[in-house]
C-alpha cells in the first residue's frame, strides 16, 4: 500500500487540500492519502517541521511526504524531493525539512528543474505530480537534477551541564499544554542520584508526573509525554493562558548539589 501524507498551511475553508489530493489521485487512483495537518499557521515553518519530525517515523518507511508550509515565500526557493531515513519528502527548499531530522540526506533533486513550470500553486501543480510519482514507484532520480545539499535552520537547543538543563517550549499544543526541547534521555542522565526543581514562569516544582490524570482538575503537571519531551500543562486548562507562557518561553532545571 503506497502512502502519501498530506502537511500544509493551506487551511481547511478553501479548495487547496481538495485540489492536491485530486492531482495526485489523477496520477494514481490507487494511492493512499493521510492528512497529518493543514492547520498550520501560514508560513509557520516551525510548527510545521515540529509536526512532522514528530510523526514521520510512526508511517512505513517509503512513505511519500507532501509538504505544503510556506511554498511560495520566496523566488529563490526551489522545489525539491529528498529521501531522508528511507522516507521521501516533497517541499520547498525552505528550511523546513533540515529541521526534522541530523541524518543525511540519500537523494535530493530538483523537481522544477526538468520542463520547468510557472505556478502560484507549486503544492497542486508541482508537488502533488512528484509525490504521486514516488509512491507509484518512479526513481527519485528520474524526477529532476541532483543536487548536493537543502537550506538547513538550526532549531532551538537546549544548554546542559551537571547542574542544569536550559530549554525553552517549542509548541503550544491544541489544549494549551506547553511541550518543550528538554529530552527525558538528558534528564535522566543529569538527575541521576541528584534532587532537581522544574523553574518556569513563576512556578517551582520538583516533581514531574508519569501521565496527565495524576494531577487535579486545575493543577499544573509536569510529564515526559509520548515524543520523550517535557510537557507543562494545567489538567483540564490551558497552561499557556494561566501561566503566561509561550513558544520559546524559558524553562530550566536546575540539579541539586
Amino acid at each position: 500500500m503506497a502512502i502519501v501524507t498530506l502537511l500544509t498551511d493551506s487551511g481547511e475553508t478553501d479548495y487547496y487540500v481538495a485540489a492536491i489530493k485530486a492531482k495526485i489521485l489523477g496520477v494514481n487512483p490507487g494511492l493512499t492519502l493521510i492528512d497529518i495537518s493543514h492547520k498550520i499557521l501560514p508560513c509557520d515553518i516551525a510548527h510545521g517541521a515540529f509536526l512532522l519530525k514528530s510523526v514521520f517515523r510512526d508511517f512505513p518507511k517509503g512513505t511519500v511526504h507532501l509538504v505544503g508550509v510556506d511554498s511560495t515565500g520566496s523566488a529563490e526557493v526551489v522545489p525539491i524531493a529528498v529521501q531522508l531515513e528511507d522516507h521521501f519528502f516533497v517541499a520547498a527548499d525552505n528550511g523546513l525539512l533540515g529541521l526534522i531530522t541530523d541524518k543525511q540526506h540519500q537523494q535530493l533533486v530538483d523537481i522544477n528543474s526538468i520542463n520547468p513550470v510557472t505556478t502560484t500553486f507549486p503544492e497542486k501543480d508541482i508537488f502533488a505530480i512528484a509525490a504521486a510519482k514516488l509512491a507509484s514507484g518512479v526513481a527519485i532520480t528520474s524526477l529532476g537534477k541532483p543536487l548536493s545539499t537543502f537550506k538547513k535552520m538550526i532549531g532551538r537547543s537546549v544548554k546542559a551541564t551537571k547542574k542544569m538543563i536550559a530549554g525553552h517550549v517549542i509548541r503550544v499544543d491544541n489544549f494549551g499544554n506547553l511541550i518543550t526541547n528538554i529530552s527525558k534521555l538528558d534528564f535522566d542522565i543529569l538527575s541521576k542520584g541528584k534532587t532537581f526543581t522544574v523553574q518556569f514562569a513563576r512556578e517551582r516544582f520538583r516533581k514531574i508526573n508519569s501521565n496527565y490524570y495524576q494531577a487535579e482538575q486545575g493543577d499544573c503537571f509536569l510529564i515526559f509525554n509520548s515524543l520523550g519531551l517535557l510537557e507543562i500543562g494545567i489538567y483540564k486548562g490551558r497552561a499557556n493562558e494561566l501561566l503566561g507562557m509561550e513558544y520559546d518561553s524559558p524553562v530550566t532545571v536546575v540539579f541539586d548539589e
